[in-house]
């Protein structure tokens, strides 16, 4: 990738073109909010709830880029509350100055709670995560698996049973 920086007449304009001959544009306030990282967005999916995109990440001199900062600088970008971006499966080239990874960015909290895995809602602090022993999930593992078929139907139907009793 290849990154130029053009002056038209007062602004400047930075850009980057890639060897498929993608150009991806980068604002002036970006640049001067990372102080010389340079962020690339390629966007692929907007659908009705969220946007998905490829995020490159340019941070010569540094070993990386922190995510909550990342997050806010993606969320003023696309118009976005910071805590409805989520950021994961972030690679560092070898040799570092290049990071790429994947961003989603949800309408609203109600979409991110119904679409997104738990795991990743912990690590981006949206939700807390529940502390159970090991031996408490193995014999609800077990528990689940003596009840197959119909028999769960059963199940469910007598445990509603008896919560409606006590």
């Amino acid at each position: 990738m290849m990154v130029c920086s053009v002056h038209l007449f007062i602004s400047c304009i930075s850009f980057a073109v890639t060897s498929t001959g993608c150009v991806y544009l980068i604002s002036d306030e970006l640049l001067l909010s990372l102080s010389s990282v340079y962020l690339f967005s390629n966007t692929f999916s907007p659908s009705l709830v969220l946007y998905q995109m490829i995020i490159d990440i340019i941070h010569p001199g540094r070993a990386g880029v922190p995510r909550k900062e990342l997050q806010e600088v993606i969320g003023g970008m696309y118009k976005a509350k910071s805590n409805l971006v989520i950021l994961f499966g972030f690679k560092t080239k070898y040799g570092g100055g290049k990071t790429t990874g994947f961003c989603l960015i949800y309408d609203d909290a109600d979409s991110m709670l119904k679409f997104e895995p738990k795991y990743r809602m912990v690590r981006n602090g949206t939700t807390e995560h529940k502390e159970r022993s090991r031996k408490a999930m193995k014999e609800a593992k077990n528990k689940g698996k003596k009840i197959r078929g119909t028999g769960a139907s059963i199940a469910k139907h007598k445990a509603k049973r008896a919560q409606s009793n006590e």
